[in-house]
């Protein structure tokens, strides 16, 4: 294989690599977690915290509700972490270029 071969292989396994990005991060997650569901996208932003108007809460509920927000953020994390993998490990090490 010539050098000209190879660097459009790359160029095109680059471009590849970029879409399967873009995808991932264009991508809206929710991770839920008894009346709080939280929204993040592919870039692990949180965008969205949305509590369920019907719980009541007093001083007392502020911890579980802490530990929801918890269990909730890192639902959503694992499943941008899951689409990753699944999206970026066909292009071994070097999806960790981008």
């Amino acid at each position: 294989m010539n050098i000209q071969a190879m660097m459009k292989q790359a160029q095109s396994l680059q471009k590849e690599m970029m879409k399967a990005k873009e995808e991932i991060d264009g991508t809206e997650f929710v991770g839920e977690s008894s009346g709080v569901k939280v929204t993040v996208n592919g870039k692990k932003e949180v965008l969205k915290i949305d509590l369920d108007k019907s719980m009541k809460l007093d001083s007392d509920d502020i911890e579980m509700l802490e530990d929801m927000l918890l269990v909730a953020l890192n639902s959503a994390m694992k499943q941008v972490d899951d689409l990753t993998e699944q999206k970026m490990g066909k292009f071994g090490n070097m999806s960790g270029l981008f």
